[in-house]
Formats: structure tokens, C-alpha cells, sequence
């Protein structure tokens, strides 16, 4: 299991907990793996949960591609959305070792959206790494029941700079800037929200 992001924006307007866990069971050439991305606010109720179930299998030593299911469930004071659908995608370490993570997911009401998760480990010592990470959406239809606009919905970049105690237990500081765009950014201005934000975290990343 590898708890990528587990972290606290103690100066945030709602000061959530974030977090993105993957766990995996099975060999080499075939797994399981189970996967939770989302947040939850500290002061109110409001949360946001991205959670699959997927069946992998490797297309080279470097690569995994993966077939499942997707659920995503929202909840807000007064209001509360969820979808589910079928979802396809790619795992794996491109050239120059950076680790990128892009799926199809098509819902069952068939909207289609495409998610990317790239990442890359600059080792400053043996122990003090600097992770830059980007995550990005893009959307062929509007979701306002998820704030999701169409075209390029969202984009996240993260520095955040880790200090390996153990391999498996490593506290960081990080800098997260959050960016809606489009019917996006509308749909969170409707809301009452910022469409874009600067989040300063503090979590750990575990590994076992």
C-alpha cells in the first residue's frame, strides 16, 4: 500500500484533508488494485471522494494498463451527487523517470473524461526529495452536480519536498495551486467558492 498524499492546509477557508492511497494485491504480471484520491473538510461537512477498483495487467516492464469500475461522491450542506461508470488506463514511468498515471472514464449517464497524474522524484540528497505533481481533467459535458466544466476543467501542480526518516515514512511541506477553468470556474464562483486556490500543506507520504 502506498499513501502517496496524506496532508493538512491549516490555513485553508475549510481546512481540508487531503489524501490519495492505492493498494494493490497479485504478481508482477497481474494485480488487483484498489485506488481513494479526494478531500474532506475539516470545518463544515463538505467532502469529495474518487474511488476504483481495477483489474491490471502488464504491458511491459514499465507499464501496467488497467480496466475497472469508478465511483465519485460529493457531499455538501443541503446537497449530495454521485456517479459511477467504466474506466481504462495506463500506469507506468515514462522516459527520464517521470511517473505518469492518464484514464478514460466514461460514466454511466455517458459523459467522457479524460484524467492525468504525472509526477517526478528529484532526489536533493539521499534522504530530501522534491516531488513536483500535476493533475488535470478534461470533459466532453458540463457535470454541474460536480462542478465539472467542459473542455479543460482543472488543473493541480504541487511542490512538495519530502525528508525520508525511512523509505516508508517520509514527512513534507508542500505548496498546492488549484486552478478551475471555463464553466468551471463559473460553476465555483456560483457557488460561493474561489475558482482558483493556493493551498500550503503539511502531510506525510507512507509506504509498506
Amino acid at each position: 500500500m502506498l499513501t502517496e498524499v496524506l496532508e493538512y492546509d491549516a490555513a485553508g477557508a475549510a481546512r481540508p484533508l487531503l489524501f490519495d492511497v492505492l493498494a494493490w494485491t497479485g504478481g508482477a504480471s497481474r494485480r488487483l488494485w484498489f485506488k481513494a484520491d479526494g478531500s474532506a473538510a475539516t470545518s463544515g461537512r463538505a467532502t469529495h471522494g474518487e474511488y476504483q477498483v481495477l483489474y491490471g495487467r502488464m504491458l511491459t516492464p514499465w507499464w501496467d494498463v488497467q480496466l475497472g469500475a469508478r465511483a465519485d461522491v460529493r457531499t455538501a450542506p443541503g446537497a449530495s451527487a454521485s456517479r459511477a461508470g467504466a474506466l481504462v488506463g495506463l500506469q507506468g514511468l515514462a522516459p527520464g523517470w517521470f511517473e505518469l498515471e492518464p484514464s478514460l472514464f466514461v460514466t454511466t449517464d455517458g459523459n467522457l473524461s479524460f484524467d492525468l497524474t504525472a509526477s517526478y522524484d528529484l532526489f536533493l540528497t539521499q534522504r530530501l526529495v522534491l516531488q513536483p505533481r500535476l493533475e488535470s481533467t478534461l470533459s466532453l459535458k458540463d457535470d454541474d452536480a460536480f462542478g465539472v466544466g467542459r473542455g479543460l476543467s482543472s488543473t493541480s501542480f504541487g511542490l512538495r519536498t519530502r525528508f525520508e526518516i525511512r523509505r516508508e515514512f517520509a514527512p513534507y511541506l508542500g505548496v498546492v495551486w488549484e486552478r478551475g477553468y471555463g464553466r468551471s470556474a463559473e460553476l465555483a464562483r456560483l457557488a460561493g467558492e474561489s475558482a482558483s486556490e493556493t493551498l500550503i500543506v503539511a502531510g506525510l507520504r507512507l509506504w509498506r
